[in-house]
């Protein structure tokens, strides 16, 4: 496993972190406790040592799971969570004034209940969960988030960027005020390479890529045939017409790189950790399986020119979260 800076926060993160959004229980269906531990447990012993949860993940089910085994891990494992928007709205909806959605006083309780579940007395990253640039000249945020880091809970604060938003962070990120950002950076979806990624290496703001396989689009797995469980998050991803054109898409990109689909998760991942702004990529693995394949993918490197050069004809604009 290969480390990296998070910015300016002095952490050396594994390039592989883990999103810990799947184990939650209640919006990824399909899964044991028992074996999302193992997969978090097997991911440490190969290096990793950043995971993303928050405390709207399974109503702070994952972070009592992540909790539970960084406390037993025996070594520094760096830990962020997320505060929740109070109107339980995501993404943040243009128009709802913070006063809504991050209350100073919500934002201190919010942290205490992610301290709680996960036993700790205080936590690496601090993030808001949804994020809305009409905000930039108030308060609330500033403060909620300067009193977590005077008062220790919080080491390092930073926001997670609306769905295929990423321009709405670049105000944010020009305050200095913020110390990350975790943005949707995948093969399919390129867009904070244009304006996002070059702000944040000048400003030295750690970068966390999530959704690298654009929720199972970039496996290879998913085609009309795919079905989900009803009450899981990805039977509303992929609704619809949906199914069918993400095989499209994949099988258009296979036949452009030369692989078959097996290959493809690892490409993905690599895609990410080819862009020096990456600080971390979080896939989620809720099986010692997926944790092996996706640790082992650090060791391979930056994708040569070529590759890249084919990847980004596959850019696709389109948003399935609505």
């Amino acid at each position: 496993m290969k480390y990296r800076k998070l910015g300016r926060t002095g952490f050396e993160v594994s390039e592989i972190g883990y999103g810990a959004w799947g184990i939650g229980g209640t919006q990824w269906l399909g899964g044991t406790d028992d074996e999302s531990l193992a997969a978090l447990r097997r991911a440490i012993e190969l290096g990793l040592n950043f995971i993303d949860t928050a405390l709207a993940y399974g109503a702070g089910h994952s972070e009592q799971l992540v909790g539970r085994v960084v406390r037993e891990a025996g070594r520094r494992i760096f830990v962020a969570t997320k505060v929740p928007p109070k109107n339980q709205l995501w993404p943040a909806r243009p128009g709802i004034g913070i006063e809504q959605v991050f209350p100073y006083d919500y934002i201190l309780r919010s942290a205490e209940r992610s301290l709680k579940n996960l036993g700790m007395d205080s936590i690496d990253l601090i993030q808001l969960h949804v994020w809305n640039p009409e905000w930039i000249a108030r308060d609330e945020w500033r403060r909620g988030l300067e009193e977590l880091k005077r008062s220790g809970k919080a080491r390092a604060v930073g926001i997670s960027i609306n769905d295929h938003q990423p321009d709405s962070a670049l105000k944010i990120i020009e305050t200095g005020l913020i110390d990350t950002v975790q943005v949707i950076y995948n093969i399919f979806d390129q867009s904070p390479e244009r304006a996002l990624f070059p702000l944040t290496m000048a400003r030295d703001v750690g970068v966390i890529a999530r959704v690298p396989f654009d929720e199972g689009s970039l496996t290879g797995r998913i085609d009309e045939h795919t079905r989900f469980q009803p009450g899981d998050f990805r039977a509303e991803y992929f609704k619809g017409d949906r199914k069918r054109q993400v095989r499209e898409h994949v099988e258009s990109l296979l036949r452009d790189l030369g692989i078959d689909k097996a290959k493809l998760p690892e490409i993905a991942l690599r895609f990410c950790l080819s862009h020096p702004a990456v600080s971390t990529v979080i896939p989620g693995m809720r099986s010692v399986r997926n944790a092996e394949a996706n640790c082992a993918v650090s060791d391979g490197g930056p994708l040569p020119p070529e590759t890249l050069s084919i990847l980004r004809r596959h850019a696709w604009d389109r948003n399935f979260y609505d």
